[in-house]
């Protein structure tokens, strides 16, 4: 696991019951500490690459699942204004 957080490397922390997540990332003012608990359920992430020893998942995709909706059934959307987002 040869990833640096501030070299845009997004670490996930999930509990053994996987109901709580912890995502660990930078932005532009500093260190982002992420905590999510499902109420019901679990959250399903990706498979578990053993070569890299980590988990390969777009931004996109980790937002996505965060929002407990399945990515299965979501269907992408071009970003006209990327800028609108961090206004």
């Amino acid at each position: 696991m040869n990833q640096n957080v501030r070299d845009g490397g997004v670490f996930i922390f999930m509990n053994r019951n996987q109901n709580v997540m912890k995502i660990l990332h930078m932005e532009y003012a500093g260190l982002v500490i992420y905590h999510k608990r499902l109420e019901s359920g679990r959250f399903k992430l990706p498979a578990f690459d053993e070569n890299t020893a980590s988990i390969t998942i777009n931004w996109q995709d980790l937002m996505t699942m965060v929002q407990s909706v399945r990515i299965k059934h979501v269907k992408s959307r071009k970003i006209v204004n990327k800028n609108l987002l961090f206004s």
